[in-house]
């Protein structure tokens, strides 16, 4: 499985030396102290992945991506198309978070917290390991003959995988449906909801596909985030690394024989549980998801021949090369002030955001209605109103000029949740009160009694001499 150190930079690690075929991996497990904190890590996210869609905020589910009918939601607070320019900004905090994350420690979230990796070492390897099992045994099988005992074992595993497959299909449906609808989809007769029904199909076999045949491919061909790190890393980011100052040279450990130099002893076992199939050995490498796989299985080889733990470790190339320690560098300040900058930002418009958005505009085509009868002008204006809320919304719009009056074409005075109305309107003033040809007026929108905004706009009538 390992590759020699002249050409692994060559080649993908699955892929065979005439590039025509791929080599499965068979990474052996081993449940060392790492693995235990981070099987424990991946069972939260797990149980957060499945009960967020079903977690109730101010009368919303958690989490929900409904592109269909652009309703968008995060712990609670909804976000409808006219809130894109919240979405970019939180989409830009996110990228500039991930660079600083991946500056300082590698691809650490790949391996600790991507579903990807959780799910393919934490649910579909183990029921592998649980049906086919160990490494050894699941090699052996694939090579052998077929058998009633290879078709029993594929077929459990296999029914199995499509079942798991079945329900994360359900699951990330519910994120972008939502869980109410998904329910009507599972409990109403299928011919009701035949492109739900589809979906959650399709899905399936997608997941199906990922977990049983794609595997490491997704993590070393399809994601770009382990393009990405090469340009991000420096010899100060700390990642999973082999301390070659201490381990070169390798050598076998014999009695009677003189001690090798470094402690490495060449078992290979670093490579045996690596799930992308590489030899961390041979330094950082797009492959390498920071699994910790390796760490836990030289430390057990270090305890068995009485030498220090983490040969593999966390550590920066500046530590292993000079030994020199952590410090902040000048791109991690610079990083963290660009992202404060973007957190400030946008918690600022999310505590500033109205309930209702409200824009007003002076009808097109108009200038001003003289109203001899009672020596009064009037404007005429259109409103557009956007209820960002999940729940209708009774308001009302009030000048801050206790002369001006508003009379309503057509009256509203509800806006339903996610809904946008507009709605006509003159503002009223009384002739003697307009001093200049355009009167700048301010208008305060109450909603249930409260302040939910406010707007100006310009008045225009012949001043009164």
């Amino acid at each position: 499985m390992s590759q020699s150190p002249a050409n692994f930079r060559d080649q993908p690690g699955t892929i065979t030396d005439d590039g025509k075929s791929r080599k499965w991996i068979y990474p052996k497990i081993i449940k060392g102290k790492i693995y235990r904190y981070r099987a424990a890590v991946s069972y939260f996210f797990l149980a957060l992945l499945f009960a967020a869609p079903f977690i109730k905020l101010n009368g919303e589910q958690l989490v929900l991506l409904n592109v269909l009918e652009r309703k968008f939601v995060f712990f609670g607070i909804i976000f409808w198309p006219q809130d894109f320019y919240l979405f970019v900004l939180a989409l830009l905090t996110f990228i500039v978070f991930v660079v600083l994350f991946t500056v300082v420690f590698g691809r650490v979230f790949c391996g600790w917290a991507c579903p990807q990796t959780i799910f393919l070492e934490m649910v579909f390897r183990k029921i592998e390991n649980w049906v086919e099992g160990d490494h050894l045994k699941q090699k052996k099988l694939d090579e052998g003959p077929m058998n009633f005992e290879k078709v029993r074992k594929k077929t459990i595993k296999h029914s199995l995988f499509l079942a798991i497959s079945f329900l994360i299909a359900n699951i990330f449906l519910s994120y972008l449906i939502g869980s109410s609808v998904l329910w009507k989809i599972m409990t109403e007769p299928v011919a009701e909801h035949t492109t739900g029904f589809i979906a959650i199909c399709v899905f399936t076999l997608a997941f199906y596909l990922v977990f049983s045949r794609m595997r490491e491919l997704v993590c070393t061909v399809a994601c770009p985030y382990g393009r990405l790190q090469g340009v991000l890393l420096d010899n100060q980011s700390i990642i999973v690394a082999y301390d070659y100052q201490r381990g070169e040279p390798r050598g076998k450990r014999v009695k009677e024989t003189p001690q090798p130099e470094g402690d490495c002893i060449d078992c290979k076992l670093c490579v045996q549980v690596c799930p992308t199939g590489i030899d961390i050995r041979n330094g950082t490498q797009m492959e390498c998801v920071n699994c910790t796989a390796c760490i836990d299985a030289c430390d057990m080889v270090m305890e068995k021949i009485n030498r220090p733990l983490r040969l593999i470790g966390f550590k920066s190339e500046d530590e292993i090369a000079s030994k020199k320690p952590f410090h902040l560098n000048k791109r991690i300040y610079g990083y963290s002030a660009v992202l404060l900058i973007l957190m400030s930002v946008l918690a600022y418009l999310l505590v500033s955001r109205s309930a209702i958005e409200t824009t007003i505009l002076r009808a097109g085509g108009t200038l001003y209605q003289l109203r001899d009868k009672d020596q009064t002008v009037s404007n005429l204006y259109n409103s557009e109103l956007v209820n960002k809320t999940n729940h209708p919304m009774k308001f009302e719009i009030v000048p801050d000029n206790k002369e001006a009056k508003i009379q309503f074409i057509q009256k509203e005075d509800i806006i339903k949740p996610g809904e946008t109305i507009k709605i006509t309107f003159f503002v009223i003033l009384p002739q003697k009160s307009v001093q200049q040809y355009k009167t700048a007026i301010s208008f305060k929108l109450l909603a249930e009694n409260k302040v939910a905004g406010q707007f100006k706009t310009t008045f225009i009538a012949p001043a009164n001499d």
